[in-house]
């Protein structure tokens, strides 16, 4: 099957989604999506079982955004090769990664859990750089903010369902079958990425680029390209300050005097929410321009963080709602804003460095909010929250609707 990007006219831009090529694709990425999520968490819970310590779960955890420090390398070969076969590739390595978990059951094979949890994290970070490429080769620039809508829509749909199934099947009969469903789902997506046959961009090299320039390319674009510079900055801050929240969930659910198991419920509820916006975000973007349904979207967020102050279950309940909708808004605003932005041979680079920080200083964060919850009270890191959230979307409304720019390549190799 083999498709190029069908020329930029019509009055729907959705109609380039109900295309057979698309549709192909959206069943590739949702068995990768399916593989790298369902052992996410499960992943730290079999090893805090397996070894009876909870500190070695959290190791598993940190092994999971380990891989995020690639993403620059990940995002300049993505830009050189094919990025279909880099996903089929990938997708391949992640199946033969989880293999080896068949035959752990010890204690002392947890380096086994570990090795294999690098690899499978690894994929995701491979996908988000060759994802964004692929989708701004086959689409014209109004359709992207209705792809990056569908693709939301299918991730918050899974986010609300594997977590369920796999803790109830882990439960039951363990962690094997789950092993062999994730084998199998990115099995599955290495084989519609290598039967499909999509039009790619690839760039040269530039003439005396040294291979630090080239790596860093996708930063220097992301925070230098406006308004994308302006709204990558804001997210940066964002994104590192929900970090906090993060870090005190259990400690809002404790104070509101509601059970652990209340989280997931309300991670639930938020992936409906996100569910929704990912269906209505792209025509909100069509009337009022990606920057301001980013700021809108930020400043819901922070709004809904604000019942977490007072110890009210209900509101905090509803909150959570306002919060999937308005993070899920900002994010594909934000990404659709990216693609737009940058020209096809930056766009693995510029996604990759876009996954790093939208990732990685929440991280940190979280692992410092989690150190000053021993010394001051949850209500205060939530205060300090509210106040960079809302500030961050104020600011961000500030920034303006630009016209999308021309940014074809004159460098550009297409490869089948």
């Amino acid at each position: 099957m083999t498709a190029t990007r069908p020329p930029a006219a019509g009055d729907d831009p959705a109609r380039y989604l109900r295309t057979p090529i698309f549709r192909t694709l959206v069943v590739g990425w949702t068995l990768a999506n399916v593989a790298d999520s369902l052992l996410t968490l499960l992943m730290a819970v079999w090893v805090a079982d397996l070894t009876g310590s909870a500190a070695l779960g959290g190791v598993t955890f940190a092994l999971l955004g380990l891989p995020a420090l690639a993403s620059p390398f990940l995002g300049h070969l993505a830009d050189r090769v094919s990025r279909r076969l880099m996903l089929v590739v990938a997708y391949v390595v992640g199946a033969l990664g989880l293999v080896p978990l068949f035959w752990v059951d010890r204690p002392d094979q947890v380096w086994v859990i570990f090795a294999s949890t690098l690899v499978y994290s690894a994929v995701a970070y491979v996908t988000g750089a060759c994802q964004s490429g692929i989708l701004k080769d086959l689409l014209p620039n109004e359709a992207l903010g209705h792809a990056n809508g569908r693709l939301s829509m299918i991730d918050q749909v899974l986010r609300v369902a594997l977590p369920m199934f796999g803790a109830a099947v882990y439960a039951v009969v363990g962690v094997v079958p789950l092993v062999a469903v994730a084998i199998a789902g990115f099995v599955g997506a290495a084989v519609v990425f290598l039967l499909v046959r999509v039009a790619e961009s690839r760039y040269d090299d530039e003439p005396g680029e040294s291979y630090l320039a080239a790596i860093t390319a996708g930063f220097q674009h992301l925070f230098g390209t406006q308004p994308l510079g302006g709204m990558t900055w804001n997210a940066v801050i964002v994104f590192a300050s929900v970090g906090l929240v993060n870090a005190v969930v259990f400690a809002v659910l404790d104070g509101l005097g509601l059970p652990a198991a209340w989280l997931g419920p309300l991670t639930v509820l938020q992936g409906v929410a996100g569910f929704a916006a990912g269906a209505l975000t792209p025509r909100l973007m069509a009337r009022y321009g990606r920057p301001r349904v980013y700021a809108l979207g930020i400043l819901a967020g922070g709004l809904a963080l604000v019942p977490l102050l007072f110890d009210w279950v209900i509101p905090v309940v509803v909150s959570q709602a306002l919060l999937g909708f308005g993070v899920t808004a900002a994010i594909i605003a934000w990404v659709t804003e990216r693609q737009v932005r940058t020209p096809e041979r930056l766009q693995g680079r510029v996604a990759a460095a876009g996954h790093l920080v939208n990732n990685l200083p929440g991280t940190v964060v979280t692992a410092l909010g989690a150190g000053l919850l021993a010394f001051v009270d949850y209500r205060l890191l939530v205060l300090v929250n509210i106040v960079v959230v809302v500030a961050a979307g104020l600011v961000a409304l500030r920034l303006r609707r630009a016209a999308d720019p021309d940014v074809s390549d004159a460098q550009v190799t297409r490869v089948a």
